[in-house]
């Protein structure tokens, strides 16, 4: 009797100590919010305006630089093209909502959906979560696209975000990115051709092209090199676009018969949703009539 008496006084005595502890805790704990708390308001309210297309335009940080230290070619290289794609469409699966991307050279754009509710239309979410998936994806798929040259230090892009009310400000705003796109390529095109196969100087072939036109860049392409600027590759002049389709996939799949003793393979088509890059034009309304699932309301 007197070692059970013994053992309920110390587990009694035990069971007030930690229940001091954790008065104590909370006390403690209720304190620090009761006198630190106020810090919180000074965070700004950046919620997005409802019923808005939000757009989150990324752009490589200082990348004439950065292309000439790894020696990207001139005037367009297919491995970082084709690695920004990579990027983007990582993006879009690993984040919610985004109805369709735009990208040429370094630079991508991200188009979320109108209704979208995604972290409560926080835009400073909605720009680092993009911002950051895309870089860390650029180092990661880096050696994928690059084979064995070594990535001299991190690159850095910088984002930021606009809202477009309609569809036709959203239309025009990625329309405008695709005409950038064209006026860039034809003026690198024509300045690289200058440079690499005339001889010029930067400075000379930057002299030679001041005040011209689109016709006349295009003249001295075709007289001068004999490159017809229509049949360069339509990523170079159009830029990519990204967008959600359903595609069958053919796998193949180990069963067991109830006839047959062994396993037997067949293959099974299976529909899955993925990100496809486009080659295209988006200016006109071809685009926009053969998928108008982009700007569906209830998309």
């Amino acid at each position: 009797m007197l070692v059970r008496w013994r053992a309920a006084s110390a587990i009694s005595a035990g069971s007030g100590w930690w229940a001091a502890c954790v008065g104590g805790r909370r006390r403690l704990l209720s304190m620090a919010k009761s006198k630190f708390e106020y810090v919180r308001d000074f965070e700004a309210d950046d919620t997005c305006l409802p019923n808005c297309w939000i757009v989150v335009r990324l752009d490589g940080r200082n990348f004439h630089r950065f292309s000439e230290q790894h020696e990207f070619k001139k005037p367009n290289d297919d491995r970082a093209l084709q690695l920004m794609t990579r990027c983007a469409q990582t993006v879009m699966q690993e984040l919610e909502d985004i109805a369709i991307a735009y990208g040429q050279s370094d630079e991508y754009s991200f188009v979320f959906k109108k209704k979208s509710r995604w972290f409560k239309r926080r835009a400073s979410k909605f720009m680092t979560h993009v911002v950051s998936q895309f870089a860390s994806s650029y180092v990661f798929y880096w050696k994928d696209y690059f084979k064995d040259q070594q990535l001299l230090y991190p690159p850095g892009f910088d984002g930021r975000i606009v809202l477009y009310p309609s569809n036709q400000n959203l239309k025009d705003y990625l329309s405008w990115r695709q005409a950038d796109c064209h006026i860039n390529n034809l003026y690198n095109t024509v300045f690289w051709m200058l440079v690499q196969r005339s001889g010029l100087t930067p400075v000379q072939a930057q002299d030679r092209l001041q005040g011209t036109l689109a016709g006349d860049k295009n003249e001295i392409l075709f007289s001068e090199f004999n490159i017809n600027y229509n049949n360069e590759p339509l990523m170079y002049r159009k830029g990519t676009v990204l967008i959600w389709q359903k595609i069958n996939e053919v796998v193949t799949k180990k069963i067991k018969l109830p006839e047959e003793a062994e396993e037997k393979e067949i293959e099974v088509t299976r529909t899955k949703t993925k990100v496809v890059p486009l080659h295209c034009d988006i200016i006109g309304d071809q685009f926009w009539e053969e998928y108008p699932e982009i700007l569906a309301e209830d998309s």
